[in-house]
């Protein structure tokens, strides 16, 4: 089972792939990074996104329709994912769930032209499952 450094490496790999990151949504803080960031800056880009997953994860109108499920235990994020698109880029945000707390993260950042967000998801959907934290 990868570690977060294996993970990113390998997320790296998929096609159009510019940057990746582990990062907490509480603390706004990188668990490790590889690649570029946008605007050059690791930790802000880390921050930033924690505050767009925080907002995702702790909104009502965003929860799941049967009420939590299990995600409702805390053992599992109440959102999978999150996918933003801009003119030239995409950026994906993939729960990771932990015997613990799940707030973590896997954050992708695409090149628009040259990557392909169906795959990029699924495989980043594989990744998380595997990764192992600590």
């Amino acid at each position: 089972m990868p570690g977060i450094d294996e993970s990113l490496l390998e997320a790296m790999r998929l096609p159009g792939a510019r940057g990746a990151s582990v990062v907490d949504w509480i603390s706004g803080l990188p668990l490790g990074a590889v690649g570029d960031a946008p605007g050059g800056d690791i930790e802000a880009t880390a921050a930033e996104t924690a505050e767009l997953a925080r907002l995702a994860t702790e909104s009502g109108a965003l929860a799941p329709a049967d009420g939590g499920g299990a995600a409702a235990s805390g053992k599992e994020p109440p959102v999978q994912d999150l996918i933003l698109t801009n003119t030239d880029s995409y950026h994906l945000l993939r729960f990771v769930t932990t015997p613990f707390d799940s707030t973590v993260f896997v954050h992708l950042w695409l090149d628009r032209r040259d990557g392909n967000l169906a795959l990029a998801r699924i495989r980043l959907a594989e990744l998380a499952d595997r990764l192992v934290l600590g």
